[in-house]
């Protein structure tokens, strides 16, 4: 095994620490960014990210509402290259779905009762293509230097990553006069992932198998559900696993895959360049088909 540095910082607390913090640097922090996001050092193996949960509601001035339970996978492998400056370095591509759920039944739903204003709204699921890391992570950074450390929490024979995504830029649906009036995207992706220790930090281990998520967001109201400028907020909350197993895809979710959403059973092609899709991106594009098409 090659040397890895590893610092564990002192904490200074009455009790035990709830973990080791860890913090890897030079080839051993750029392997475990990247294995950590592809699985795996090695090009082109899909990895199934699966993840399931819940929907709410937060309406100042009333009880939040469990609106729908959600169900999802990411599908992605990743590009490997090698720069005589910076060293290796690897690129993500991927597809995305996320549906929506009767909390009751447990059934993927077309249609939804607007408890606020009374329409029956078509449901828009999540069908984001593609997903991809804009540009390489590499080694080392243009100058030759080593890239940033990598830092996890050691909870036994786990490693956790943390990381918070605020998110807030011109809503796509939005007009040229956004600075004015308003119309930003304001919302926050919480990830929290957990490791084989062992694999994420051993250089000499290709791949870290089956790894676990948990996924929350906080994010205004989306647009299919027509609420307009109405207060109130959407929570999102989920768990799951990334496999390379492709028989591990619940049999619920493989369902829906094949019957509505084949092409999401694999990714993108590796050297795949096109803009990503979001739910808002998505929404207009279909907006826009529905009207050419009356």
């Amino acid at each position: 095994m090659r040397l890895i540095t590893i610092f564990l910082a002192g904490l200074v607390l009455a009790g035990p620490a709830l973990a080791e913090p860890i913090e890897l640097t030079g080839y051993a922090a750029f392997q475990a960014r990247q294995k950590t996001t592809c699985g795996t050092t090695e090009e082109g193996q899909v990895r199934y990210g699966i993840f399931e949960g819940r929907t709410y509601s937060r309406v100042p001035g009333e009880k939040d509402r469990h609106l729908f339970d959600v169900l999802g996978i990411n599908v992605r492998h990743c590009s490997v290259v090698e720069d005589k400056v910076r060293g290796k370095g690897f690129r993500s591509v991927s597809r995305e779905i996320m549906v929506y759920l009767d909390p009751e039944t447990g059934e993927m739903i077309d249609t939804w009762e607007n408890p606020w204003n009374g329409k029956t709204i078509n449901v828009l699921h999540v069908a984001n293509d593609p997903v991809n890391m804009r540009d390489y992570r590499f080694e080392k950074d243009a100058d030759g230097n080593p890239s940033s450390p990598w830092t996890g929490r050691l909870y036994g024979d786990l490693i956790a990553g943390s990381f918070e995504v605020p998110l807030f830029y011109k809503n796509p649906l939005g007009g040229e006069y956004q600075d004015y009036v308003g119309g930003t995207y304001h919302a926050m992706e919480i990830f929290n992932t957990f490791y084989d220790a062992k694999k994420v930090m051993d250089t000499e281990v290709a791949s870290i198998g089956q790894s676990n998520l948990a996924w929350s967001r906080v994010a205004q109201w989306l647009p299919w559900l027509e609420m307009g400028n109405r207060a109130g907020l959407m929570v999102f909350n989920a768990t799951g696993f990334s496999t390379f197993d492709k028989s591990k895809i619940p049999t619920k979710l493989m369902a829906i895959l094949e019957r509505k959403y084949p092409l999401y059973l694999t990714p993108p092609p590796l050297l795949d360049k096109r803009m990503n899709e979001t739910s808002w991106t998505v929404f207009r594009k279909h907006m826009e088909e529905k009207v050419n098409n009356e």
